[in-house]
């Protein structure tokens, strides 16, 4: 109870200050009178901008819809119409008060914070995500609203004088905000680095698409290490002095997740090995697809169906995967067709090696080959055997393709598709039981 004692005293010392704050400039009948004003009018503005908002949009339909930083900034212009509207609401008011020599300081007040809102918005219009610019406005708002007010220097000194002490560190709680503001906008800055330089090396045609992958992995890990690392450190923190607490932390995640973990190290397993890559085609299971993408957790596979699986990498590692494209991509497929006993089945081999010819996706170099695999019971095994290559388009359906045309061709030429044949033998028995039949029946 004696440590927070002192900070509980500085608190309402603080609140204190605000208090007085309060009495002097805000608690009043010419003020009170401010207040309800400034009240009115942002109701009246925010009313007003609706219909506003709503022509802007329809009249300029195009730039409000369209891509670049023109259009980004007039779709920022138009979110703010019921702020600009209390804005320019607020200044009417503020000269009509000053005109009939009223006290300024609400209405200075009031114009000060939405002119610092307006200019933040505007300013974090360049920020590409939403939820960082409303995060990053709202942060800097606020701190701008405290010095306005005259606040700000009291509330750091109020967060300075709550701490604690770890070894020989001094930790406040200003110190851990810095931390996680630094943090936070060095993360947004080394991620829009890390997705520049992965944009840079796709452009790259020299280097492989797992080697890509792999070096912009690489940076994205360096990066994001380097850019926490110098954020501690520049708000005071020896990060020797956090290697307990990060060992501990550290073996507490490593149970935790120990899955994530696994698939991480697959992927770069992955990548490093090459027998899995971007532009593959794989069968694992029963899905057949080409990979689209290599993540640090999973695979992205898309089959011919249009769906996208998500293979986790460590799948991929310790299953068995079919890779049909992984030292090259041509692959051979077998079209098993049975022909009657009566055909000629060295024209049936040949009308077959000519069907193979009716899709351009079928190689040349090797050649189609049609063989004989065996008799069966009811047919001559014949397999026509083919080359293509590029099994990311399919493979049925170039089957269906040939298919259709061997049925032409022995349709043209007679040759019979035999189907599965049994004998029936009937034996002689059968005639004696029936002459007891008949005996019987005449005696009845």
């Amino acid at each position: 109870m004696d440590t927070f004692s002192p900070h509980l005293n500085k608190a309402l010392a603080w609140l204190r200050q605000a208090g007085d704050w309060a009495a002097q400039r805000l608690l009043s009948a010419e003020t009170a009178t401010q207040a309800g004003v400034l009240l009115a009018l942002l109701v009246l503005a925010f009313i007003l901008a609706a219909p506003l908002r709503r022509t802007l949009q329809r009249r300029f339909d195009r730039l409000y819809r369209g891509v670049g930083l023109g259009p980004r900034l007039f779709r920022s212009l138009v979110r703010q119409t019921p702020y600009l509207a209390a804005l320019a609401l607020t200044w009417i008011a503020w000269a009509v008060n000053a005109r009939l020599g009223g006290e300024e300081t609400l209405f200075r007040l009031a114009s000060s914070l939405l002119l610092a809102w307006l200019a933040i918005r505007f300013a974090t219009a360049f920020v590409l995500s939403r939820f960082w610019a409303r995060l990053i406005a709202g942060f800097v708002w606020a701190l701008a609203a405290l010095n306005i007010l005259g606040l700000l220097a009291p509330a750091m000194a109020l967060l300075d004088s709550v701490a604690f002490n770890l070894g020989e560190v001094r930790i406040s709680l200003l110190t851990l905000s810095k931390a996680t503001i630094l943090v936070l906008v060095m993360l947004r800055a080394g991620s829009w680095l890390s997705n520049l330089a992965e944009h840079r090396l796709a452009a790259m045609t020299g280097l492989t698409p797992s080697a890509r992958v792999l070096i912009g992995k690489l940076i994205k890990v360096v990066v994001i290490t380097l850019v926490i690392m110098i954020a501690l450190n520049s708000v005071g923190l020896d990060l020797t002095t956090l290697a307990v607490f990060s060992g501990a932390v550290g073996v507490g995640i490593g149970f935790g997740l120990q899955k994530v973990v696994a698939n991480l190290i697959s992927g770069f397993i992955l990548l490093m090995d090459k027998s899995i890559k971007p532009g593959d085609v794989i069968e694992i299971g029963d899905v057949y697809g080409w990979i689209t993408t290599l993540r640090a957790r999973y695979a992205s596979v898309v089959t011919r169906d249009g769906k996208e699986y998500l293979i986790p990498n460590e799948d991929l590692i310790t299953t068995q995967v079919v890779n049909w494209s992984f030292s090259n991509r041509n692959i051979r497929l077998k079209l098993p067709v049975g022909v009657s006993y009566n055909s000629d089945i060295r024209l049936a081999m040949r009308i077959m090696a000519d069907a193979a010819k009716v899709s351009d996706r079928v190689l040349t170099d090797p050649p189609p080959l049609p063989r004989l695999v065996g008799f069966g019971d009811s047919s001559v095994d014949l397999e026509l055997r083919f080359w293509i290559a590029d099994p990311q388009n399919g493979i049925v359906n170039v089957k269906s393709d040939i298919y259709l045309a061997v049925w032409d061709g022995f349709k043209e030429h007679g040759i019979e598709i035999p189907f599965p044949q049994r004998d029936v033998h009937v034996r002689s028995g059968l005639e004696g039981l029936s002459g007891k039949r008949d005996g019987s029946g005449g005696e009845n």
